[in-house]
């Protein structure tokens, strides 16, 4: 994207994936916190728990070249977490893109292993780590469809395609956005989860975004006036219906035209 954006991961194939997530091999561990405990302590718990294993203690990081081994015998590799934000985490856990089963598989959209309590600890806990983005607001009513249309075209039709059916790219497959929100779309654009690049504002600003978002939102329920969606997935079905019945036509006035001469 850059042309191809993957608003990816999330911005989130040509099948709807919404799959169960697969725990990572110890479980999730669901912390309970005694009435009045900080939100931030209890997600430093959660994310001991869960997360420590591949980003490390406190988020410093787990380089792939350490030896360092975990619950469930995982060899942590994940990227440090100080500095960024609420944003991310709000993004992966809401997707259900982490906790992942295994290190080395691509984060797709999963059913959500934390209540949304435990969430809002572990991004406490994690925003705690150093300054970095809030959540982001953003304001699809704001933007204009048409403009979004054409932010879309360029920067992420050519990995989600210009319907955001999704589909697939080098050993990765980019997800449809389908059941994504408002605010994960904005939040993919900006952190660039897995494959997909990040986008700066000054590449897409804030109100181009929101036109964006406010394109993502029709094309959940696009008006097929006048023609026939085929399941909105592009020029595949599309040219194989046309021959279907290209070649059916053929085939009936070759029937016509060698019974005309039968007689």
């Amino acid at each position: 994207m850059r042309s191809a954006f993957a608003v990816a991961v999330v911005l989130v194939a040509v099948s709807p994936a919404v799959a169960a997530a697969d725990p990572p091999p110890q479980g999730i561990v669901h912390v309970r916190a005694k009435p009045g405990t900080p939100l931030r302590e209890w997600g430093y718990q959660l994310y001991a728990g869960n997360c420590a294993t591949c980003h490390g203690p406190s988020g410093v990081g787990v380089l792939p070249s350490m030896p360092t081994r975990g619950a469930g015998d995982i060899r942590g590799a994940g990227p440090p977490l100080a500095g960024v934000g609420a944003r991310a985490p709000d993004f992966y856990l809401r997707t259900g893109y982490m906790p992942l089963a295994h290190v080395p598989m691509q984060p797709r959209r999963s059913r959500v292993l934390f209540s949304d309590a435990e969430i809002r600890a572990l991004i406490a806990y994690i925003a705690s780590l150093g300054p970095g983005p809030p959540i982001p607001t953003p304001h699809p009513e704001r933007g204009n469809v048409a403009a979004g249309l054409h932010q879309f075209t360029e920067h992420c039709a050519g990995c989600h395609q210009v319907v955001a059916e999704g589909g697939y790219v080098t050993d990765s497959r980019v997800p449809p956005l389908k059941d994504v929100t408002a605010r994960q779309v904005a939040e993919a654009v900006r952190i660039g989860p897995y494959v997909m690049p990040t986008f700066s504002k000054r590449q897409i600003s804030d109100a181009q975004l929101d036109s964006i978002i406010a394109y993502v939102e029709y094309a959940k329920h696009p008006h097929d006036v006048g023609g026939w969606s085929l399941g909105h997935l592009g020029p595949v079905p599309e040219g194989l219906v046309a021959w279907l019945i290209a070649g059916a036509a053929l085939v009936a006035t070759c029937i016509v035209i060698g019974k005309r001469f039968e007689a």
